[in-house]
């Protein structure tokens, strides 16, 4: 019967996500601009149907755009450089 030794402890990763601040600003100014959106649709859909199908239109695209802002997809995010590879 063969004994294994333990495996080897991961190494220490320093994750820097000490910006908290600004992430709050952030999530904040989307709820306003979202809000925004939302009853600047509801007031053009009081002009009309046409001025309603444009207004839906546009605040489909603007909340979409809105919210893959906030998704973080891509690693380089405003001053980040993203992840360096360890070594």
């Amino acid at each position: 019967m063969s004994r294994q030794p333990p495996p080897l402890i991961p190494p220490l990763v320093a994750v820097g996500e000490d910006d908290g601040l600004n992430r709050l600003r952030f999530r904040l100014w989307q709820i306003f601009i979202t809000t925004i959106t939302v009853f600047g649709t509801a007031w053009c859909c009081t002009l009309g149907v046409v001025p309603a199908i444009l207004a839906l239109a546009v605040a489909k695209h603007v909340l979409v755009a809105i919210l893959v802002m906030g998704l973080d997809i891509y690693p380089q995010y405003k001053d980040e450089r993203g992840i360096r590879p360890a070594g």
